[in-house]
């Protein structure tokens, strides 16, 4: 049951993250831009040439804003990489059998007595 609802929440989070590949690439190159024309800003020593940056960077960022989906898409991926990592963990517990005589004559005592 537990694989069956990994599977699940897998396959909506494939989908998911297929359907907003185009919106994490927008936001993306966006990001890039925005890092490059504030690298140019901080380079600019003309008020000018800051204030028509500083407009770039307005549009720029109004553009991105319109990839918020990309946020999703992010979200599902994470979800994808817990869905593989958690795929094939079985809780296992480690039994640290005691050599005392007596704790396991009384275990074995316990098994005969459940039969």
């Amino acid at each position: 049951m537990k694989k069956f609802g990994l599977l699940v929440a897998g396959g909506v989070a494939a989908i998911i993250l297929l359907s907003t590949i185009g919106p994490m690439i927008g936001l993306l190159v966006g990001i890039a831009v925005l890092y490059f024309i504030f690298k140019q800003f901080l380079k600019a020593e003309s008020t000018g040439g800051k204030i028509l940056l500083g407009i770039i960077v307005f549009f720029v960022l109004m553009a991105s804003i319109h990839n918020a989906p990309a946020i999703i898409g992010v979200l599902a991926a994470y979800v994808l990489y817990l869905v593989y990592k958690n795929w094939n963990s079985s809780k296992r517990t480690v039994v640290k059998e005691d050599s005392d005589p007596f704790v396991n004559f009384e275990k074995q005592w316990n098994e005969l007595n459940k039969h």
